[in-house]
């Protein structure tokens, strides 16, 4: 039978509201030990989504096995590119897989870029497995935002129940861009003009060239797009072909 204390939960939602909170700048996404209902952390965030194309279908096959072994594989190996320091967040969301990182560099900026390069580039070798088995060819949309966000943490006291939010542009930025990928003549890494000026930019001529992307609008976003892999990991792939 569910049980919810309404006159306690008022109390609680009255609290949070008229709660002062305690702002800090950082360069660093905190630990989880440093974190309290009352505090937040504003700094530069990188977020980075995988999704699957056609997705809905895929999953609701009734080949149940197939499909459980597709996503544990894509699922595992995408988090191996996208972990990173132990501050980091690395997730699962539906069919989507995420990294939010702290970027207060350009640099930074362009190691996340790095990783969807790697994770575009897996995709190969992904479905060079697949096709081995005679299962559906997997296609994605890696979505990249950066934006000067606030982290803070929510739940409930004393449940165990807490998760880190992230206010702002950058997580649901690079969600959304995630959707384009791969659709509509869309190539699979979309990017925001922020992470293009930091990432791109300043490494055109300098193992980056400018054809490798194009720019797009697509409703009221606008955001650049390219298909790049990396050399030598699509070279290793395409030589395997005992994988």
């Amino acid at each position: 039978m569910t049980h919810y204390d309404y006159p306690a939960g008022s109390q609680r939602i009255n609290n949070f509201l008229n709660q002062k909170m305690d702002e800090e700048d950082r360069k660093k996404i905190p630990p989880e030990s440093q974190m309290t209902y009352s505090n937040g952390y504003s700094m530069r965030i990188g977020a980075i989504f995988v999704d699957i194309r056609r997705s809905t279908e895929l999953f609701a096959s009734k080949d149940r096995d197939m499909v459980t072994r597709i996503a544990r594989s894509f699922v595992s190996e995408v988090i191996q590119i996208l972990q990173s320091d132990p501050y980091s967040e690395i997730g699962i969301r539906g069919d989507c897989v995420y990294g939010i990182y702290s970027t207060p560099s350009q640099s930074s900026i362009y190691e996340m870029y790095e990783k969807a390069v790697y994770v575009n580039t897996l995709m190969e070798l992904l479905n060079r497995h697949y096709a081995k088995k005679k299962y559906p060819r997997l296609r994605v949309g890696i979505g990249l935002a950066v934006n000067d966000d606030l982290v803070v943490k929510a739940g409930s006291k004393g449940s165990g129940i807490n998760d880190r939010i992230w206010v702002g542009k950058a997580v649901p930025t690079a969600s959304n861009l995630s959707k384009y990928g791969n659709k509509n003549g869309i190539k699979p890494i979309v990017m925001s003009e922020t992470v293009y000026k930091n990432a791109i930019e300043p490494n055109l001529g300098k193992g980056i060239d400018s054809s490798w992307f194009s720019k797009a609008n697509q409703g009221n976003d606008s955001f650049y797009h390219g298909d790049v892999v990396n050399i030598k990991f699509n070279n290793w792939v395409k030589n395997n072909s005992g994988l």
